[in-house]
């Protein structure tokens, strides 16, 4: 089988901040990386589910929503995916910006955390959550398009 794109890139080198993992025509995949990888800090499953309903919430609520087609969890618990079609790098820059302050600063129920809505709707860590992207949200204050190329990192 071929080795598929994400494992060419070198883990090693890696670190916090965004790429872009692919392009399939005209949709983008934005790796949203909030932990370095094999650094022994991982994102705790509770927090990671909860900033999962967060950052999909406000990226489908937000100016770019009919542009958002997928937010999900690496199951590594480094980051997130954030798959966007017709807009700029630098829109999907601003849209995990948004999101980041949306979770560190986001007060209330969480969206999608009933029993009807979510599968597994009691593990949530909202003060974990609003942690995590608050530290994120320092890391994409420095991001601009020209550090979205994984280029010296693939292997």
């Amino acid at each position: 089988m071929e080795r598929i794109a994400s494992f060419c890139v070198d883990h090693t080198k890696l670190d916090r901040g965004m790429y872009i993992s692919r392009r399939d025509g005209d949709v983008v995949t934005y790796d949203v990386r909030m932990k370095k990888p094999n650094g022994g800090d991982y994102l705790a499953i509770d927090a990671m589910h909860t900033i999962e309903h967060l950052f999909a919430t406000c990226a489908r609520n937000s100016q770019y929503k009919d542009s958002v087609i997928y937010v999900g969890p690496m199951g590594c618990r480094t980051g997130f995916y954030l798959l966007t079609r017709g807009i700029t790098n630098a829109a999907a820059i601003d849209l995990a910006r948004e999101c980041m302050k949306f979770i560190s600063e986001f007060e209330g129920d969480i969206p999608g955390a009933t029993e009807p809505e979510c599968g597994n709707y009691r593990e949530q860590n909202l003060p974990e959550a609003k942690k995590e992207a608050k530290e994120m949200l320092k890391v994409l204050e420095g991001i601009t398009e020209k550090d979205l190329e994984y280029k010296a990192l693939l292997n």
